[in-house]
């Protein structure tokens, strides 16, 4: 299965246009979309999640297109599940109500969709607060919740807003533990622009920088830019250092800032293997 999008345009009332005929196809059971603030993430999860309409092109998955009919709009809603970088909850439900009403809304009935919300919590390990207001759970736990939403509806796929946004170490250990534990059962599309949420959960990065795709490959291929003097296998411009043992830190909007000397072996980490830092900064680096 997998996520289309075809020559897409979009803009926000009269500023300049985000997307100018972006093309791009995920097919992978877990992939991130890695870039920094105002890559135009989250317009391009929001398209995804058909919360945006594009002003021209189209989004497709599995051949559905939310854009043809209202059929086609609520076939393509139950199977494409959105987690919003904002999980607020519902004034007066409890834990297992939030649940089971994000089932109701994808059109189960109401018995259905309270019998998956006790799976769906169980599931993400939150079955012993089903009965907790929803607005007493921490950051972690309301991401969590969130996911149980989308999993109580059978999502095929399930689109994350950078998920791990203000999440202690310890939530975000437990929250990339989880989603490495449903790419088995659900494709998985993660936006962050933060590298240390790419360790051992997805297997296809896709690099996004102003509206362009600037990579797109596997994670090994997009690790090995940070050694190589060129560009790794996918797309991507391959400007940037030549791979001396540089590293790099992000700054306050996720963008790698100036290069400093490197400590290690001459692959950009003091460990010795490629640094995912390292290989970010040169896709997006600009020439000035």
């Amino acid at each position: 299965m997998a996520l289309e999008f075809q020559r897409i345009e979009f803009q926000y009332g009269r500023k300049a246009c985000l997307f100018t005929g972006l093309d791009l196809r995920i097919d992978n059971p877990a992939t991130v979309l890695l870039g920094p603030n105002g890559a135009g993430k989250s317009t391009l999860m929001a398209l995804a999640a058909s919360q945006l309409s594009p002003h021209r092109g189209s989004v497709s998955w599995h051949g559905v297109n939310p854009a043809a009919g209202a059929g086609d709009r609520a076939a393509y809603r139950r199977a494409v599940a959105w987690l919003p970088q904002q999980i607020t909850p519902v004034p007066g439900l409890s834990v297992r109500e939030q649940v089971a009403y994000c089932g109701w809304l994808k059109g189960m009935s109401r018995a259905a969709a309270w019998r998956a919300s006790a799976m769906a919590l169980a599931r993400v390990g939150l079955g012993e607060l089903a009965d907790r207001a929803g607005h007493r759970l921490s950051g972690g736990q309301l991401r969590r919740m969130g996911i149980a939403g989308c999993l109580a509806h059978h999502s095929e796929l399930i689109l994350m807003d950078e998920p791990t946004a203000g999440l202690d170490p310890t939530q975000r250990a437990v929250f990339r533990t989880l989603v490495e534990e449903l790419t088995s059962e659900v494709n998985v599309i993660v936006s962050t622009h933060q590298t240390e949420d790419l360790i051992g959960t997805y297997r296809q990065v896709v690099v996004l920088d102003r509206g362009q795709v600037r990579f797109q490959g596997a994670t090994e291929d997009f690790h090995a830019l940070a050694a190589e003097g060129g560009t790794a296998a996918g797309s991507g411009n391959g400007r940037g250092s030549s791979g001396n043992g540089t590293e790099y830190g992000t700054d306050g909007s996720g963008r790698p800032t100036t290069a400093v000397p490197g400590r290690g072996t001459g692959t950009g980490t003091a460990a010795g293997a490629p640094s995912a830092e390292a290989a970010y900064a040169r896709l997006i680096e600009r020439e000035t």
